[in-house]
């Protein structure tokens, strides 16, 4: 103990740049908090504002916001921060990053008012309602320099960065293709369905359907595990847009009700290394969901990607011999066909971040900022990942293939780690 002590004295005497850098990481201090607030107090936010309350010690939240006082009053009297407007939170010279969960008409002109204002934005998936408009937000953030996030985030959970690490270091072989699959049913049903601001429900209006509501959380970990995507086709659209509030209970019970976005797609997309995928997103049909990546030795197969954890199972060929009920390979063919027996393998989680991790994505933003380097979570990431269900839409209406416009580095992969609890922060201070 005094040795270790003595040794500390001996570093902290000596000038940083004479040192090892891990000697010198000894010595720095601490990483100023990044000062914080919520615009949009939803339903989303209370996971978000509880993680970046109390979860990511490079978060200082401070205050939230809400079209609705009674919203904001509360999340903030529950997370003992304050209460502000957007103008308020636009306008403090200490607030560094807004987080931006609005519903998804709101999310461009919420952003730019952010990024006008000076401030990092990270906001709730997807970027805007338009092209167009993402286009101008990217323009914008650029010119000042900022950051400009979109979720979803959690592909920076401890499921995804371990499948990203089993792909990179070939498990599966050489990746040939990966494989989507999440159909739901999304109808107007409910007793309260959209009856005031509580009850809004986003996935049946612009910039909500599957494709983007759901869609956003398969493209994100494709272009995690693959990289970026070089063009895109599609069939579907909006299949059923004429409908009514069809619950007995509902005051508006069968008054016609418009749904204006779409809600069944079917693409494929050609990514830059070779790579080809399938996706199918409905909001028409039963649930059922399914994500794979095959490779040249193997294929993983993946859990829902809303989810930051989840079964990680390895199937490929054994090498154990064939069952006894097969026949045997007559000795004297040339050219025959042998089939080995798939087995399964279910994989071990290799980094931290298992549960709800919501807000890890501006975390990292943070310690971004601190230490500068690119956010995981970078704008040409969101942006890649609009463009590709713009163009498959696209597609679907011109009948072309669809040449994206847009790329983006695959984001930088976390570390693995066995740490737990609150040790794992330290994975995002690289």
């Amino acid at each position: 103990m005094i040795n270790s002590l003595i040794a500390r004295k001996r570093l902290q005497d000596q000038p940083a740049a004479r040192l090892p850098v891990s000697a010198r990481r000894m010595t720095m201090a601490k990483p100023r908090k990044v000062k914080a607030a919520v615009i949009g107090c939803g339903t989303i936010s209370n996971i978000y504002m509880e993680n970046l309350a109390s979860k990511f010690s490079i978060i200082d939240l401070v205050g939230c916001s809400d079209l609705i006082p009674e919203r904001s009053a509360a999340r903030a009297q529950k997370f003992g921060i304050r209460q502000m407007t957007n103008e308020e939170i636009l306008n403090d010279p200490e607030i560094e990053v807004v987080m931006n969960l609005t519903f998804p008409e709101a999310h461009f002109e919420v952003s730019k008012a952010a990024l006008l204002a000076g401030k990092h934005v990270c906001v709730e998936k997807m970027m805007t309602v338009t092209l167009a408009e993402a286009t101008e937000l990217m323009d914008l953030a650029r010119s000042k320099n900022l950051f400009l996030c979109t979720a979803p985030d959690t592909f920076l959970g401890g499921g995804w960065q371990s499948a990203r690490k089993y792909v990179d270091d070939g498990l599966i072989g050489r990746p040939v293709s990966i494989s989507a699959v999440c159909t739901t049913n999304y109808s107007p049903n409910t007793p309260m369905f959209d009856v005031n601001p509580d009850f809004f429900f986003f996935p049946l209006h612009p910039g909500g359907g599957v494709p983007y509501d759901l869609g956003g959380y398969y493209i994100h970990n494709m272009i995690n595990l693959l990289g970026p995507v070089k063009r895109v086709t599609g069939f579907g659209g909006n299949l059923e847009p004429n409908r009514f509030f069809s619950n007995p209970h509902h005051p508006w019970y069968k008054e016609p009700f418009i749904v204006n976005t779409e809600t069944t797609i079917a693409g494929t997309l050609e990514f830059e290394n070779g790579c080809v995928g399938t996706i199918l997103f409905s909001s028409d049909s039963s649930n059922f969901d399914s994500f794979s990546v095959q490779g040249t030795d193997a294929s993983l197969v993946m859990f829902h990607p809303n989810f930051y954890s989840g079964d990680l199972t390895l199937r490929r060929l054994s090498s154990a011999p064939a069952p006894m009920f097969a026949p045997p390979t007559p000795p004297a063919q040339q050219n025959v066909i042998v089939r080995g027996v798939v087995t399964e393998h279910k994989l071990p989680m290799l980094h931290g971040y298992l549960d709800n991790n919501r807000g890890i994505g501006l975390a990292d933003m943070a310690y971004a900022l601190r230490n500068g380097r690119k956010p995981r979570l970078h704008g040409e990431l969101g942006y890649h990942a609009f463009e590709i269900i713009y163009g498959i839409l696209e597609s679907c209406r011109t009948g072309q293939v669809y040449e994206m416009t847009s790329r983006c580095e695959r984001p930088a992969m976390i570390r693995a780690s066995a740490l737990v609890a609150t040790a794992q922060e330290i994975t995002l201070d690289d």
